[in-house]
């Protein structure tokens, strides 16, 4: 563990200090969990300090080991390089772009190293300590294979703060071996070690599993207004007090949940878009939810039909950028409606749902016209 009072001796060197984050572009979104982190970056920044935020376009072809039970899909450099854009635009929203409180930098400068500087970085580390790694461990008590790829992540990660010279990381607490190794590794390039802070996870939507587009329970910075807030509106009570602790960085007010999650949700919209925006997103967030109307606006859908027939499974996936499985699934549960009627056929006469508006689940509505 990171010896007692280690951070407050790096504030107590009298110099701006340089913190380290890495984002890896595995997806084309900053959510909200990715914003806790930020946020923090955010109050080294205003304290005086440097920011160094490192876009993981090398690391990203190898993904982070952590919280996985098996290897990322390889991404193509084309998706990593329009995801690393849009991770710096969204970051920005957050951090302060002044070129002497930030650096941007990406791993590829360094990473592409040649054979004999990538043998160099191996000797630090013992396959010993990278097994410990719990994500590792489970894998090896379950007979799951570990690729080397995976291994090599954690010390691309720490050569990162060597690159760097980073006084201090910051990181979710699913980092915390990567983060810890990085110390390791910048000890035997003969640099002082980096503090370490670590942040609670945010929980997602489906309030088991940490925020994550991968799972789906993710809400994004970059989505519109009426999704962050309807989202927002969708989280479970229990994490109404995580939420407000970790994005707002108060207490939530002694109110109804539901009226604790309208001032979570407008607080959000206004700070990603506008105050005008949240109050839009609540006006028709009530004209669906409480007054029981359909939106103002709602986005069509054009989906095919044979011999005079829709199928649902394959209209939804469409329709809806859900897989043929789920949609079976949403119609046998009641989960589809059309014009507020339940759907419970999985293929329908054109005339049933043609002009109709379908809405899948609570929150997502969608025109269908069908091609004859």
């Amino acid at each position: 563990m990171l010896p007692a009072g280690e951070l407050e001796r790096k504030l107590a060197l009298g110099r701006p200090l340089r913190v380290k984050l890495g984002i890896d572009p595995t997806a084309p979104d900053i959510h909200l969990g990715h914003t806790v982190v930020l946020g923090k970056l955010r109050a080294f920044q205003d304290a005086g300090h440097v920011v160094v935020l490192i876009i993981g376009d090398f690391t990203a072809r190898i993904g982070d080991p952590s919280g996985r039970s098996e290897l990322r899909p390889m991404l193509t450099p084309e998706e990593i390089e329009a995801n690393a854009r849009t991770y710096q635009e969204q970051a920005f929203r957050i951090l302060d772009a002044d070129p002497e409180r930030l650096e941007l930098r990406h791993n590829s400068e360094w990473l592409d190293m040649d054979m004999a500087s990538l043998l160099t970085l191996v000797r630090t580390t013992t396959v010993g300590q990278l097994l410990e790694r719990d994500d590792f461990a489970k894998r090896l008590a379950a007979n799951r294979p570990i690729s080397v790829l995976e291994l090599l992540y954690p010390l691309m990660q720490g050569y990162d703060s060597v690159a760097v010279r980073a006084d201090i990381e910051l990181g979710g607490t699913d980092q915390t071996f990567n983060l810890m190794l990085g110390r390791q590794i910048q000890r035997a390039y003969g640099q002082a070690q980096q503090a370490v802070l670590t942040m609670p996870l945010l929980r997602g939507t489906d309030g088991q599993d940490k925020m994550s587009k991968s799972l789906r329970n993710q809400i994004g910075v970059a989505e519109p207004p009426g999704e962050i807030y309807g989202k927002t509106m969708s989280i479970p009570d229990e994490l109404l007090a995580s939420y407000y602790e970790l994005l707002l960085c108060c207490d939530p007010p002694e109110l109804p949940p539901r009226d604790a999650k309208r001032e979570l949700a407008q607080a959000l919209v206004t700070r990603f878009h506008s105050a005008g925006a949240a109050q839009a997103a609540q006006e028709e967030w009530d004209r669906v939810f409480v007054e029981r109307s359909q939106p103002s606006e709602i986005e069509e859908a054009t989906v095919a039909s044979d011999g005079g027939l829709v199928h649902m499974p394959a209209a939804l996936a469409e329709a809806f950028g859900i897989s043929r499985s789920e949609a079976r699934r949403l119609i046998a549960s009641g989960g589809v409606h059309v014009d507020d009627e339940a759907l419970s056929d999985l293929d329908v006469g054109v005339e049933r749902v043609d002009g109709r508006v379908v809405r899948l689940g609570r929150r997502q509505f969608r025109r269908l016209r069908v091609m004859r």
